[in-house]
């Protein structure tokens, strides 16, 4: 079944939330937009051949899922981006936010439970079925 635009808005608005405190909301939108961007390719990838985003070995949401919990997952996160990003020709696209930034999502446990909760927000997604994703998000992103 396609994702509703009221499941999307939901799980956008919690991951705000789990942002807020850390970082001006003008912010949000790097590390928001980053996630869902990266859930939404490896969904498609993994659903159809031929996705016009290369997602190799490594660099899937599913690699971010895994390292929930993870006391190094925002460095792992960057790399896993990073990965999706050299594979696509999208350096300095998808890899602007830099999530072991201890200054906006804090540091240690603090940080670990914020990104493992945000990994968990957006894993529970799913865009499989949905035929594109800018008629869905649209609105999401202008406001």
């Amino acid at each position: 079944m396609a994702l509703k635009k009221s499941q999307l808005y939901s799980s956008l608005w919690q991951s705000c939330d789990e942002l807020r405190g850390g970082m001006d909301a003008s912010q949000y939108k790097d590390y928001v937009l980053t996630l869902l961007f990266m859930k939404y390719v490896s969904d498609k990838a993994a659903s159809a051949k031929g996705s016009l985003i290369d997602v190799p070995k490594g660099a899937s949401f599913a690699d971010m899922v895994a390292l929930k919990g993870d006391k190094e997952i925002g460095d792992k996160i960057n790399k896993i981006i990073a990965r999706l990003a050299e594979a696509n020709d999208l350096k300095g696209v998808i890899d602007q936010a830099d999530f072991n930034d201890e200054s906006k999502l804090g540091s240690g446990k603090e940080m670990q439970d914020r990104l493992s909760k945000l990994v968990a927000i957006f894993d529970g997604l799913d865009f499989r079925a949905n035929r594109d994703l800018p008629p869905i998000l649209g609105p999401a992103t202008t406001s």
